[in-house]
C-alpha cells in the first residue's frame, strides 16, 4: 500500500518554490499518494493570479498530485503587519481543515519559511497522531533580522523561542547545508533530528532549452564571466565591477556579463558607466525557461554575495543550475558554498567582497585552458547528478517518509 504524504506548505505552483509541483510529481513517481495544502496563489506580488478566485476551498489534480487550495490574506509588501496577517490566515485554515477534513496522512511534510506552517504541523501531529518532516529552507530568525523585516529584539527572541518549540515537537529536520545543521546543533537540537539534503535545480526548465547563442550574447572572441540572476544588496556586485577594473587594466580579454533584473541594476549600470568599464554587459531578465541558453554559452558562471555570517551557512540556488548544465563555477561566497565547488572539483573559489580575490581567480580560469576548464565542468554536472539531483534528493526523502510512517 502506498505511503500517504501530506505536504503542508504555504507556496505552490504557479508560485515560485523550491518544493512545489516538481516535487510532489516526483513522489507520486517513486510510488507515493501526495495530497498539498497550500494557499490561493499571491507570491511574490500580494495578488492573487490570473486565473485564480479566492473561495473556501479549490480541489485540484495535477500529473497524479491532489491540490487543496484554502483562503488566505494576500500580502507580500513591505508591511510586516500585512505578511504576519498573510501567515496567520494561512496557518488558520489549513489547521482547520488539516484537524477535521484531511484525509489521514502516514507522514507530513512541511515547508518553512514561514514558521506558521511548522506551528500548524505540530498541532496537527500531536492530535492526528502523524510523524511530521520540516524542511527548514530559511533559519529563523537569522534571516529576519539580516533582511530587516524585523527589527525588534523582543519580537525576534519570541521568534526564537518557537523555532524551538517547532524543532523540538517534530520528528526530523531537513536542512539545505552543513552550516544550518551546525548552528542548529549548537542551539540544542539533536544531531541524529538533522537530515542534510541538498535543494536541486529547475531541471526542466533547464532542459528545455535549445543552448543556441542568445542575439545580444557576446561572442567567444573574449572570456565570458555571466552572472545571472537577482541584482540586489546581497550580491555585493560593486565588487565584481571593482575585478573587472583591475582585469581591464591588465588588458585581459574578458566581458563580465550581468543578466537580470533587482534594485541595485541602474546603480551598478551608472558604476560601470562612470568608470569606463568596456568589459562589462548587463542584459535584462528572461524567462526561466530561457536562462540555460545564456548558462549554456558562458564560459565561466558566477556566484558572489556579500560577506554576512548568514550567507556562510546558505548554499545560493543558483550554485545547483551552474553546476548542472556543466560549467566551471567561480564561487564568491564564503562558507559551505565554497566548500561544495572544492568538493567537487567544479571551480575556483574566491574570497567575498575582495576584487583582487576575484580578479585572481577569474584570471586563473581564463589561462587554466579548454581542458582543465572542460574537467571542471563534468566534475560539477557529475556531482550534481550524484549528490544535488531531484531524484537523488526526493529519493532521501522518500526514505525519511518510508521511515517515518512505520514509526507511527
Amino acid at each position: 500500500m502506498a505511503v500517504r504524504v501530506l505536504l503542508l506548505t504555504q507556496w505552490f505552483d504557479p508560485e515560485p518554490t523550491f518544493k512545489g509541483l516538481v516535487f510532489a510529481r516526483e513522489l507520486v513517481r517513486q510510488g507515493f499518494e501526495v495530497e498539498v495544502i497550500t494557499g490561493f496563489p499571491n507570491y511574490p506580488g500580494g495578488k492573487i493570479y490570473p486565473g485564480f478566485k479566492m473561495r473556501l476551498i479549490q480541489r485540484e489534480l495535477i500529473d497524479g498530485v491532489s491540490v487543496t487550495r484554502l483562503p488566505l490574506y494576500p500580502s507580500h509588501g513591505q508591511s510586516g503587519v500585512g505578511r504576519i496577517i498573510n501567515y496567520v490566515s494561512f496557518a488558520a485554515t489549513s489547521l482547520f481543515y488539516g484537524l477535521f477534513f484531511s484525509k489521514r496522512a502516514d507522514v507530513i511534510y512541511a515547508y518553512h519559511p514561514p514558521l506558521t506552517v511548522g506551528i500548524v504541523a505540530t498541532i496537527i501531529r500531536f492530535f492526528r497522531r502523524v510523524p511530521v518532516v520540516y524542511d527548514i529552507q530559511d533559519l529563523w530568525p537569522d534571516t529576519l533580522r539580516a533582511t530587516g523585516m524585523f527589527a525588534n529584539e523582543k519580537a525576534l527572541n519570541l521568534v526564537s523561542k518557537v523555532c524551538d518549540y517547532v524543532y523540538r515537537n517534530v520528528d526530523q529536520l531537513v536542512v539545505l547545508s552543513p552550516g544550518f545543521k551546525r548552528l542548529l546543533v549548537e542551539r540544542g537540537v539533536p544531531e541524529n533530528k538533522i537530515e542534510i539534503i541538498y535543494n536541486w535545480c529547475a531541471e526542466d526548465l533547464l532542459a528545455s532549452s535549445d543552448n543556441k547563442l542568445p542575439s545580444n550574447f557576446p561572442g567567444a572572441s573574449r572570456f565570458r564571466v555571466l552572472f545571472a540572476g537577482n541584482m540586489g544588496k546581497a550580491q555585493a556586485l560593486d565588487s565584481v565591477l571593482e575585478a573587472a577594473n583591475l582585469l581591464q587594466e591588465r588588458n585581459i580579454e574578458l566581458v563580465f556579463i550581468f543578466l537580470g533584473g533587482g534594485v541595485e541594476v541602474e546603480c551598478l549600470k551608472q558604476k560601470a558607466e562612470a568608470h569606463g568599464l568596456r568589459n562589462v554587459v548587463f542584459l535584462p531578465p528572461v524567462p526561466m525557461s530561457d536562462v540555460g541558453s545564456y548558462l549554456a554559452n558562458a564560459d565561466a558562471l558566477l556566484v558572489h554575495l556579500k560577506k554576512d555570517p548568514l550567507f556562510t551557512v546558505t548554499i545560493p540556488s543558483k550554485t545547483q543550475a551552474y553546476m548542472a548544465v556543466g560549467k566551471p563555477l567561480l564561487m564568491a561566497v564564503d562558507g559551505d558554498a565554497a566548500d561544495l565547488v572544492r568538493l567537487s572539483g567544479c571551480g575556483l573559489v574566491a574570497e567575498s567582497e575582495s576584487p583582487e580575490s576575484l580578479a585572481a581567480a577569474v584570471q586563473s580560469l581564463h589561462l587554466a585552458g579548454d581542458q582543465s576548464r572542460n574537467e571542471m565542468a563534468e566534475k560539477g554536472r557529475v556531482y550534481y547528478r550524484d549528490n544535488l539531483s531531484l531524484s537523488e534528493g526526493v529519493r532521501r526523502f522518500a526514505d525519511i517518509f518510508k521511515r517515518l510512517s512505520k514509526r507511527k
